[in-house]
């Protein structure tokens, strides 16, 4: 007798398997997947008391800060390769721009794929993908409440519903209603936030499914303005210390409305067919007190720190109502079968995207010369003397992924992304426009063994793609023009295993990307060449393990990273070289124990360790390696029937003073300061 459709209840809950949902390679379980990925949960999320993604990098060894800044949005580093925010992030799988506040309230899970994304995404920087899963509605009623007071007077309140109505629970809902005041430790730090989020599904029939979501997210706090070299020195960390202090400094604020549908339908037991629908709408105003080089006592400009003095020159920018808009539609079908003694789990589909980004005039004015450590204000000049580019982009990719079972232990991984891209620019006063088209195919290939139940080892092949334009600027003789693109490949080995209270997982990976160099003196008009110059070569091993016997829960990871620049002639001396901000070696480990004479309670600790970094790209200036050790108290009881938990954290227990990292943007080396210690007490009750 034939088997009906049917679809799998959409059941979210903390107690899920492992599964990267953003991966496209199917259903199977991280455990049986040729590919490194760590899957980040909302209880992780809510105990570590995170509220933005920098938060929880320290969950992955192969993920490190990069120009994270408090009240801005977040940047992220994996596998040494900084992420780019307008094409590496995706929500339930879809694109979106992550140049704003992603809230975690209503975030079931994080994953974070380490590797070249050509994959899943046909223009991508290499390093990863981090893809945001929404909650969805629970199979049975959920009414949370959980209040937190941070030790600055911060105050989060969160509330969390969710169920099925009907006689038969064919509806069911999922309401995330969050507000927070926000104490940051820097002076200046004050903000706040709101979002509200709400999921809906209708089970239609027994074998389709209608989903529908959307979130409303405002964040409004002045930024944190790194600090910078000393001329040739480090300065001492200063946690308290905000740069961005003006009588007229103002907040950034960002604000984002967000929304999907989503219809799945069962073609039959094998076979379901998926039209998603996803739309971004965000705006921006951004302004910060902006330090920024220095003239030294000799009268010569330093672009890439301050003086040794302290001193450093203040700009007032300003760049308000930016908008940015991204639309995008995945059509796609799976399913298995067999051809002779294989099996097949089937996927393909295209993926249209629109982007459309548009900004207005923006202020960057030189208003004085401030000096570290003494309070100075100076009078504003928000002008808007600087233009902004506007930029459209539309694309199309085709897609398609085989994992091909040829008997019990033995598996095959074929996938292919083809995509047609097309992008356009101009300034905000009409001028120097530019428009760019090409074509890219990304493949994909690994094959899997299970050398005995429990014990996966694979090995892959994949490659990603970039595209870039050289800035229209005068100094640049090739202004406008298309750049080639550039081809990231990845080479990667690795084993799972998957015991009863034991697993661990090892991955060698290798992952070359062109690189370009400006060439040329640079100093006047069409003297400067954009061109191709050699390769970032990242070579590293990752290890994790993880174990739960008796009281004890224990997990953690290592990633040593040899990454260099090779094969550069425009500016030899940097071969060799490691990049700036890549930690030479990363270490997370977790430690929980229940108390057996205190049912309910347990404590934990985490430590971060990140190794040595380069501040400039010649190596000569290192950032000091670093140790955090964070501590926790959670206690589960029933209060009155319901299910209570109080928990205690300090963050920094130590209260160690420590430069967090070191990136260069812009010509410039920034440092930013680890947060001083810091204690949070968070009570949480559901039904």
């Amino acid at each position: 007798m034939a088997q009906e459709p049917s679809l799998k209840p959409v059941t979210v809950n903390e107690r899920n398997s492992p599964q990267a949902l953003g991966l496209g390679l199917g259903d199977a379980p991280l455990a049986r997947t040729p590919v490194s990925a760590t899957v980040i949960g909302a209880q992780q999320v809510q105990d570590a008391g995170a509220r933005r993604l920098a938060d929880v990098l320290k969950f992955d060894a192969s993920t490190t800060d990069a120009y994270n800044s408090g009240g801005y949005w977040d940047y992220a580093t994996v596998r040494g390769f900084v992420l780019d925010n307008k094409s590496n992030y995706r929500r339930d799988g879809l694109p979106i721009n992550a140049e704003t506040f992603i809230a975690l309230d209503n975030k079931a899970q994080i994953d974070v794929l380490k590797g070249t994304s050509g994959l899943q995404a046909g223009i991508s920087a290499p390093g990863g993908l981090i893809n945001y899963v929404v909650k969805r509605p629970t199979q049975n009623d959920l009414r949370s409440v959980r209040l937190e007071a941070t030790q600055r007077g911060g105050v989060l309140a969160h509330v969390d519903l969710g169920g099925r109505l009907g006689a038969d629970k064919a509806l069911g809902y999922r309401l995330n209603v969050a507000g927070e005041t926000i104490r940051h430790a820097v002076q200046n730090g004050k903000g706040e936030r709101s979002l509200v989020a709400l999921a809906l599904d209708a089970r239609l029939t027994s074998d389709s499914l209608l989903e529908a979501e959307f979130e409303y997210s405002r964040r409004s706090q002045p930024s944190v303005a790194g600090f910078s070299l000393l001329s040739d020195r480090l300065p001492a960390p200063q946690p308290g210390t905000n740069l961005n202090n003006q009588p007229w400094t103002q907040p950034v604020q960002l604000q984002g409305l967000t929304g999907s549908l989503r219809y799945e339908q069962a073609i039959n037991a094998d076979w379901r067919w998926q039209a998603h629908w996803g739309t971004q709408q965000l705006k921006s105003n951004d302004r910060v007190a902006f330090p920024f080089g220095c003239t030294d006592v000799s009268g010569a400009y330093l672009a890439d720190r301050y003086c040794p003095d302290g001193s450093y020159d203040l700009y007032d920018f300003r760049s308000d109502n930016e908008r940015r808009r991204q639309t995008a539609v995945k059509l796609q079908v799976n399913g298995k079968f067999g051809l002779g003694s294989t099996r097949h789990d089937l996927g393909f589909g295209v993926l249209q995207n629109r982007v459309r980004d548009r900004f207005e005039g923006q202020a960057y004015n030189y208003v004085g010369t401030g000096q570290i450590g003494t309070a100075q204000n100076f009078a504003p000049d928000p002008s808007l003397t600087g233009t902004n580019t506007h930029r459209s982009e539309r694309s199309t990719e085709f897609f398609v992924h085989d994992a091909i079972a040829w008997n019990a232990r033995l598996s095959t991984w074929l996938g292919l992304r083809h995509t047609q891209l097309h992008k356009d620019s101009v300034r905000t006063d009409g001028s120097a426009a530019t428009a760019y088209g090409t074509r890219i195919t990304t493949p994909w290939l690994a094959t899997s063994y299970e050398t005995m139940p429990g014990v996966f080892a694979y090995a892959s092949y994949g490659e990603g793609a970039e595209t870039d334009v050289t800035p229209n600027l005068a100094r640049y003789a090739n202004a406008g023009q298309a750049l080639p693109t550039l081809k990231s490949r990845q080479m990667e080995v690795g084993i799972k295993v998957q015991g009863q209270t034991l697993r661990y997982s090892a991955a060698l990976f290798n992952i070359r990307r062109p690189a370009f160099a400006d060439v040329g003196s640079c100093d006047t008009a069409a003297t400067c060449t954009r061109q191709l110059d050699g390769q970032a070569r990242h070579r590293g091993l990752e290890l994790a393990a993880g174990s739960q016997t008796g009281a004890w829960a224990l997990d953690g990871g290592l990633t040593l990273i040899n990454a260099q620049r090779r094969g550069s002639t425009a500016n030899p001396s940097l071969n060799g070289q490691r990049p700036t901000n890549v930690p030479d070696w990363v270490l997370r480990a977790n430690a929980a124990y229940q108390v057996a004479s205190v049912p309910g309670l347990s404590v934990s600790a985490h430590l971060s360790h990140e190794g040595a970094r380069s501040v400039l790209p010649d190596g000569s200036i290192t950032l000091p390696a670093w140790t955090r050790l964070d501590a926790g108290l959670r206690y589960d009881t029933q209060l009155g029937g319901y299910n209570t938990s109080f928990t205690l954290g300090i963050d920094n227990l130590l209260n160690k003073r420590y430069w967090r990292e070191s990136p260069y943007q812009f010509s410039h080396a920034y440092l930013f300061t680890g947060a001083p210690r810091t204690w949070r007490l968070a009570l949480k009750t559901s039904l």
